[in-house]
């Protein structure tokens, strides 16, 4: 049985701590603030990071250094046979591709997971990794494994302010104001390698309710297979502070509207926060890997 260490990144919404106590390994995300380069779960909190977007400052996603992903990949070879590396989706990032690249050099004792997730359902990709290490799965069985379920996963997301969208340039001027003057909320959705809009509709009330459907509609259709054996995890996510009531008022509806399912709440990685400002909310919902039964 070979010794497999998982690695993963801050895109997955773990941070240090939490990465330690799953028995996980973690390279820390850049972020351009005001020019000045900081690393998720080091150089800046959570609350830290949305004091500079409230304050206009300018926030930008980098990817790790080439240099920063084959040292991790060095270290962690002196101890373990074997590295899965679980990064961002390719769609979204292009750090999958620099580490597929640097993958070539390790005759196959490196394996990078191109599995289309991020922030909440990455983070599900990760523990399942270790789960199936643990269970005795190498890492080349480990990859083709969270490849092949990688749609076994939705994320729909909607916004408190149009404001970031806009500044990202996913939105016009004039639709942001429009949308704005009219209340109109986006949901958007992560389905596979891409942010897409699913609907516009009239209010945070109204979006929460078009989340909530959609999920519903995916678990009874898309994951038919997963709903006959009761083999889905529902999540609650966002970009809320834990003293906010808004955070607990979406956790009550994603739990009420999915008992048999709910398994917790995850805040939204600060790679997607920075795209959508503070007060967005999301709710996931994951396929069970078969393997892990």
């Amino acid at each position: 049985m070979k010794n497999v260490a998982i690695l993963t990144d801050t895109n997955s919404g773990l941070m240090p701590e939490v990465a330690k106590e799953l028995g996980v390994h973690l390279i820390l995300m850049p972020f351009i603030i005001n020019g000045n380069q900081y690393f998720e779960g080091k150089d800046i909190s959570y609350k830290q990071f949305f004091e500079f977007l409230e304050k206009g400052a300018d926030v930008s996603t980098s990817q790790p250094s080439m240099g920063d992903m084959k040292n991790a990949f060095d270290n962690l070879l002196k101890e373990y046979d074997e590295v899965v590396f679980i990064p961002m989706s390719s769609g979204l990032s292009g750090t999958c591709q620099t580490a597929s690249m640097l993958a070539e050099d390790y005759d196959g004792r490196v394996q990078v997971v191109n599995n289309q997730r991020i922030s909440v359902t990455m983070r599900q990709s990760v523990e399942d990794a270790k789960a199936l290490a643990d269970k005795g799965y190498d890492a080349a069985q480990i990859k083709e494994i969270l490849e092949r379920e990688k749609f076994s996963s939705s994320i729909y997301i909607t916004v408190q302010t149009l404001k970031y969208l806009k500044k990202g340039g996913r939105i016009t001027p004039a639709a942001a104001a429009i949308g704005t003057l009219l209340k109109i909320k986006p949901v958007l959705q992560i389905q596979g390698d891409k942010l897409d809009s699913f609907a516009k509709v009239r209010g945070m009330s109204q979006a929460k309710q078009t989340m909530l459907k959609a999920v519903k509609n995916d678990i009874e259709n898309r994951f038919a297979d997963f709903h006959k054996d009761g083999k889905i995890r529902v999540h609650a996510s966002h970009t809320l502070f834990d003293d906010d009531p808004a955070r607990d008022e979406w956790l009550s509806q994603v739990k009420e509207a999915f008992p048999e399912y709910y398994s917790g709440q995850d805040p939204l990685s600060m790679s997607i926060a920075c795209h959508i400002g503070y007060g967005s909310v999301a709710v996931t919902a994951t396929g069970y890997i078969p393997e892990l039964g």
